[in-house]
């Protein structure tokens, strides 16, 4: 079993920065792949961003070059630095693990939320004009 306990959420001013952290215990295994989703008032969860255990990234269009994703293995935490924050980046946060399926499968559908199955209780953001 996998716990995840997601901080560092707030409000803040169009153009902040904040940043989240996520906690993990558990499997090692489990958390080989980790991400970032959002779900903002009356929409879908969607893909923030995901990274591997060696650190490599993947990242939603509407972040890329904003937000800043990281881990720290040793510590087996998820961080997202998000700067230049938008009023369309406001939702709950959830950080998420335990990818079902394979590298293929990571690199072209991360982004849907039916393919993870640890996720945090999520951390709001809320980003005011």
């Amino acid at each position: 079993q996998v716990q995840l306990v997601e901080s560092g959420g707030g409000s803040v001013q169009a153009g902040g920065s904040l940043r989240l952290s996520c906690s993990a215990s558990g499997s090692a295994y489990s958390l080989y792949y980790m991400a970032w989703f959002r779900q903002a008032s009356g929409k879908e969860r969607e893909g923030v961003a995901t990274i591997d255990e060696a650190g490599n990234t993947f990242g939603a269009d509407s972040v890329k070059g904003r937000f800043i994703l990281s881990r720290d293995n040793g510590k087996n935490t998820l961080y997202l630095e998000m700067n230049s924050l938008k009023p369309e980046d406001t939702a709950m946060y959830y950080c998420a693990t335990g990818f079902k399926y394979g590298g293929t499968l990571w690199r072209r559908d991360w982004g849907e939320r039916d393919n993870w199955i640890f996720w945090g209780q999520g951390a709001q953001v809320t980003v005011s004009s």
